[in-house]
């Protein structure tokens, strides 16, 4: 619904906008420009989409051999004890526990196909002993806000976009995305501990947040006391070795459990493929409706309102062509997506804009579209805080984005 809107008010706001400079500035390229920009990004749309396939087919591959190795399950395990002490009021053998390790697995790995029938699962598992039916419960909140903040360790579809838009290093924003992410999670998970009272001072929740938060911070100052090209040098380095040594272990988990990995990889490469053909009219539409807005002068209005705030603050403004997918983000995920996309496709994927977008795109989820399909799914009216801190997670991922994009690529 948010993305009817926004696409709705792309065009209505390119339309005066450009009517004004017609008018009052005599602009007579305005239209002709807006016109030929809904077909140039058409085309532009159909030709990511049609170059999506091969990469997104290989990780989609990759994806279903961890999967079917196993490695979900893993990670349940890993995280069990933790999460167990953030959801208090289920207990050990609520019925919901299960579906929301795997959902909160699957959602760190990037199997969104994986991750969302099983946060759908858990929320109605959850609503069966919600008291209040139209009330979202302690558990159902917590769970939602840690969807909301993204929190991601493979983020497989900003890659694809990167190595399809020209990025010489598509995984130049592993580490950064990672870090991010990070801080938006920590963000949401401690303003839904502080409404709850949970206890962040219990040995457990204190021994895993205190072990991420040190290493986290380890590794920031590390990269802080190395110049541009050290960075560089080590996080391109660092990030390749993770992902190789994921996509390794995936294949010796599913050796181990005796699964076909070839098989397995033609069964997920199908769906990559799939995936990849889908998104084209949803990319396509968004896409246009962007070029549209920026070829009619508005976001050139809109980025240099932006950029004189922070100019008078003293801040440096090299990230706000960035910021519009930020703005974009907790509304909607194509909208961010495709606003990701026209700044990698106007300044470059290597660009500093390129990178930052592509960062703040991966640091958090759209909070607002996750809302309404969880809550939804089980008839859930009142939110309570649930967007408050959503949306903090939001802020806080965003902030984190731009700080770590500065650290890495500026």
């Amino acid at each position: 619904m948010a993305l009817n809107y926004i696409w709705i008010a792309f065009f209505l706001i390119a339309f005066v906008v450009g009517l004004v400079r017609l008018i009052f500035f005599g602009d007579m390229e305005v239209f002709p420009n807006m016109v030929s920009s809904t077909f140039d990004m058409a085309k532009t749309g159909f030709e990511i989409s049609l170059g999506l396939t091969g990469v997104l087919t290989l990780w989609m591959g990759l994806m279903k051999i961890g999967e079917k190795g196993g490695i979900v399950k893993v990670f349940s395990k890993l995280i069990g004890p933790f999460f167990q002490k953030l959801f208090p009021e289920l207990g050990k053998d609520h019925p919901a526990t299960g579906s929301i390790m795997l959902n909160i697995s699957a959602n760190m790995l990037g199997l969104d196909n994986a991750a969302t029938p099983m946060g759908l699962k858990a929320m109605k598992e959850m609503q069966q002993t919600n008291k209040t039916k139209d009330t979202a419960s302690n558990a159902q909140i917590m769970f939602l806000v840690l969807n909301t903040s993204g929190l991601t360790l493979i983020p497989i579809s900003i890659m694809v976009y990167r190595a399809q838009l020209g990025a010489a290093d598509p995984s130049d924003i592993f580490i950064p995305i990672m870090l991010a992410t990070f801080f938006s999670t920590l963000a949401g998970l401690i303003s839904v501990a502080i409404y709850q009272k949970i206890n962040l001072f219990n040995r457990v929740i204190l021994a895993y947040l205190g072990g991420l938060t040190a290493l986290i911070l380890a590794i920031i100052y590390y990269l802080s006391k190395l110049n541009k090209d050290e960075i560089t040098l080590v996080s391109t380095q660092a990030s390749n070795i993770i992902l190789f040594s994921i996509i390794i272990s995936f294949i010796l988990l599913a050796v181990r459990k005796k699964v076909n990995v070839y098989e397995a990889f033609i069964e997920g490469a199908k769906d990559g493929f799939k995936i990849a053909v889908k998104i084209i009219p949803f990319l396509v539409a968004i896409l246009v409706a962007i070029a549209v807005f920026r070829s009619s002068g508005a976001m050139d209005y809109l980025i240099k309102g932006i950029s004189s705030i922070f100019m008078a603050l003293g801040v440096n403004t090299d990230f706000i062509e960035a910021l519009p997918t930020a703005l974009m983000k907790p509304l909607s995920g194509s909208g961010a997506r495709g606003m990701m996309i026209d700044a990698m496709n106007t300044h470059g994927a290597d660009s500093f804009v390129g990178r930052i977008a592509s960062t703040v795109q991966g640091a958090t989820d759209t909070t607002f579209y996750i809302i309404a399909v969880y809550f939804g799914s089980v008839g859930i009216k009142n939110t309570r805080y649930a967007v408050t801190c959503g949306l903090i997670a939001d802020f806080a991922g965003i902030v984190a984005a731009i700080s770590i994009g500065y650290l890495f690529f500026h």
